[in-house]
């Protein structure tokens, strides 16, 4: 009870009775106290409080006197104070009794505004905020009333009548009221309005969720999905983003215009709530979804009741569209739409749903550039291969390309070669990306063009160091960190000899399969890249046995990635597989975006390949001349004996009159070529004269180049050969077209 006293005296002045509240006063114990004297314990721990002493009023010989702490301040103080409190606070207070029924209500208490406070005094408080959207914890308010601990800050929805179109926010502190023996009087609520606070709190957390979500690929229809899910349900009870059919195809966007009409296909689509329906993916979307025209930046449209079978008073929908756009581009459209009911977007929402989907959009720029940048670099790294009828009689070949999509800049070529021979080469350029690439694109390019000139394998790759070298100049990095550096492999087999010349800069996969079965993992030693320290590249040169098997790969980025010496050769170590099979088991060990080329060497066969020695003297063209004409009227091939036999003559000629002995004139029948090679020692490079028409010589190699397809000159390690080949006419030109007919010329 409020007037029981602090502690009890007995008629000596010794303390009998020592309350809860005598305890938290002085802070000390009923045991401490009881049995001290009133005057000794007050001069102690009275601080100079006054206090009254009074007879008790219950007849008791054990109590006589009663203490209890003097009221301070003037008569009616506590009253003045409570009542301005309960007036003038801007913070709801709420007085419940043991039974947590409404004792007492301020009139700025949440929820009250306009409601007679008569109404809810004396109702239980579950009972009385019920209405308002308020649900109270029964529980929470009796575990309060009964251990004294506050809770503090319990955040409660609400609609108050107010404001019932709006949710708001309450933020709850409960204390239970004590008197002086610690008894419980009831319960104080105190309630504070935090809804500005708590939807600026939850749209800095959805801001977090959407930078944490969105744009986890570089997929545009993954991107559109991953908005809806951040959207819905925690900002809008359903979300629609529509795209444009070009970004959906990989184009660039459009510009942004204002009151345009683009059409806007549905990519992705969600709803939490059954009256909120939305259109299947796929469809295309009518501007009325987005309001009359298409917004350039978010806005909240004019609520609309749904077309849908309803209720009379069915409250309409809420809806908000933002452009999904960046620099000046449009993307799509996204629109936010709350439920019935629901809360209506404020300016807040605006300002997030703007971040939101500016942030959506420049996603999107990049999911786009990478399609549009993966298509061109697919369509880079995925030439045409060369028909196989071209290079099949020097070597069977099989060819995998493990394509992962990021631009790994690797390559392979086989290129027929004069003389029935084929170049195999495998590169990459370091540093994957578009530029590396176009940069690779323009070296094998490159390469296409040295083959012309019938180079050594080491030098063709000393000129290619030189073209890695001019394409880093013209990138003008000033860095030099993205130089390009490029692994490349380059090989020569000539069916005829069985000669296999390679060179090797940088680290690319090689290794060499005899019949025998025995693997060559290294034949040629590793050497610097191009673009680096520059020529002498390593460089080898053997004679391998027909049914050989060549394996050239692109290096991976690490050791880890690579196929170890082992796994290698236990993968190639089995000559009577055929190169496809061959060429499976090794593309399994190759790292990503790395190229493969399996090559089984064949030798041409003996009836297809003629020569002979000529003496380096005048006398002896004649003789060579009709050498040949005699091999060509046996192979009866349909190409022009004339022209055969005078390209024989001036070859001849030109080796006897300025090259050195020995001289060997060769014959290389193809399927539709003649293929004639001269030998001789002497270094000295013959070049086209044009001779004027009083000379009396010059014209040969003139006469050459115009009879034959083409015609060039290889150096050797001891002299050089000088080559022209001639063709077959085809059945259009009406020329001569079967053997009969060329044998019958030619006699």
């Amino acid at each position: 009870m409020p007037d029981d006293p602090l502690f009890t005296l007995d008629v000596h002045g010794r303390v009998v009775e020592w309350s809860k509240g005598a305890e938290r006063l002085f802070r000390r114990p009923a045991a401490d106290a009881l049995g001290q004297g009133v005057f000794g314990l007050l001069g102690s721990e009275g601080s100079g409080r006054p206090w009254t002493i009074a007879p008790f009023t219950e007849r008791s010989p054990e109590r006589a006197w009663a203490v209890r702490a003097a009221d301070e301040g003037p008569p009616g103080m506590s009253e003045a104070i409570l009542d301005a409190v309960f007036t003038q606070a801007d913070i709801g207070l709420h007085i419940l009794d043991p039974q947590l029924r409404v004792l007492r209500i301020n009139p700025v208490a949440i929820g009250m505004r306009g409601v007679p406070q008569e109404s809810v005094i004396g109702l239980p408080a579950v009972e009385a905020y019920a209405p308002m959207g308020i649900h109270l914890d029964e529980s929470l308010l009796q575990e309060v009333l009964v251990t004294g601990r506050p809770v503090r800050d319990v955040l409660l929805s609400s609609r108050p009548f107010a404001d019932p179109e709006r949710e708001h926010i309450v933020s709850m502190s409960v204390h239970r009221l004590s008197d002086q023996a610690d008894r419980a009087l009831g319960l104080v609520a105190t309630t504070v309005d935090v809804t500005d606070r708590e939807r600026a709190q939850a749209r800095l957390r959805l801001l977090h969720e959407a930078r944490e979500r969105i744009g986890s690929s570089l997929d545009v229809e993954r991107t559109a999905g991953e908005l809806v899910d951040v959207a819905v349900p925690d900002f809008a009870d359903s979300a629609v983003v529509a795209l444009t059919d070009g970004v959906l195809q990989g184009k660039a966007p459009e510009l942004l215009s204002r009151g345009g009409e683009i059409l806007l296909r549905c990519t992705a689509a969600g709803s939490s709530h059954h009256d909120c329906p939305v259109p299947p993916a796929g469809s295309i979307l009518l501007p009325g979804l987005f309001g009359a025209h298409f917004p350039t930046s978010p806005v909240i449209l004019p609520p609309s009741v749904p077309k849908r079978p309803g209720p009379a008073d069915t409250v309409a929908t809420r809806r908000l569209v933002a452009p999904l756009s960046t620099r000046g581009q449009i993307f799509g459209m996204v629109a936010f739409e709350r439920r019935p009911g629901g809360s209506p977007f404020t300016a807040g929402d605006v300002d997030l749903a703007k971040g939101i989907t500016t942030r959506t959009a420049v996603h999107l720029e990049n999911a786009l550039r990478f399609t549009r940048e993966h298509v061109v670099m697919t369509a880079l790294e995925s030439w045409p291969l060369r028909p196989e009828r071209q290079t099949q009689r020097a070597a069977e070949i099989a060819q995998r390309h493990r394509s992962a999509g990021s631009g790994g800049g690797s390559w392979f070529d086989t290129m027929p070669l004069p003389g029935a021979r084929v170049a195999l080469v495998v590169g990459q350029v370091e540093h994957p990306g578009l530029s590396t690439v176009a940069t690779m694109s323009r070296l094998r390019t490159a390469v296409h063009s040295l083959t012309t000139l019938d180079l050594d394998p080491h030098e063709l790759l000393a000129r290619l160091h030189s073209t890695v070298l001019r394409l880093a100049r013209e990138q003008g990095d000033a860095e030099r960190l993205h130089e390009p550096t490029v692994h490349c492999t380059f090989a020569v087999h000539d069916p005829v000899s069985g000669r296999f010349d390679i060179a090797r800069a940088g680290r690319s996969l090689l290794a060499i399969v005899r019949p025998d079965g025995t693997v060559d993992t290294s034949p040629v030693a590793e050497g610097h890249l191009l673009g680096e320290e520059g020529p002498p590249f390593a460089s080898a040169g053997h004679v391998l046995p027909e049914g050989s098997t060549i394996c050239l790969a692109s290096p991976a980025l690490s050791e880890q990635e690579g196929p170890t010496v082992d796994r290698l050769a236990a993968a190639l170590g089995h000559p009577g597989r055929g190169p496809q099979a061959m060429a499976d088991d090794v593309e399994g060990l190759l790292a990503p975006d790395r190229v493969l080329l399996v090559a089984r060497t064949r030798r041409l066969p003996a009836r297809d390949v003629w020569e002979c020695d000529v003496a380096a003297e005048f006398q002896a063209v004649g003789r060579a001349r009709k050498q040949a004409e005699a091999c060509m009227r046996a192979w009866g091939l349909a190409v022009d004996p004339f022209a055969a036999e005078l390209v024989v003559s001036e070859l001849v000629t030109n080796a006897v009159r300025y090259g050195a002995a020995p001289i060997t004139l060769r014959l290389i029948r193809g399927e539709s070529t003649l293929t004639c090679e001269v030998d001789d020692t002497a270094l000295t490079a013959p070049h086209l004269r044009h001779a004027r028409a009083v000379d009396e010589g010059g014209r040969g190699l003139h006469i050459c180049a115009t009879l034959s397809e083409s015609w060039g000159v290889r150096y050797g390690d001891e002299g050089k050969t000088v080559w022209a080949e001639l063709h077959e006419p085809s059945v259009e030109t009406g020329a001569f077209s079967s053997p009969d007919e060329a044998g019958d010329f030619g006699a």
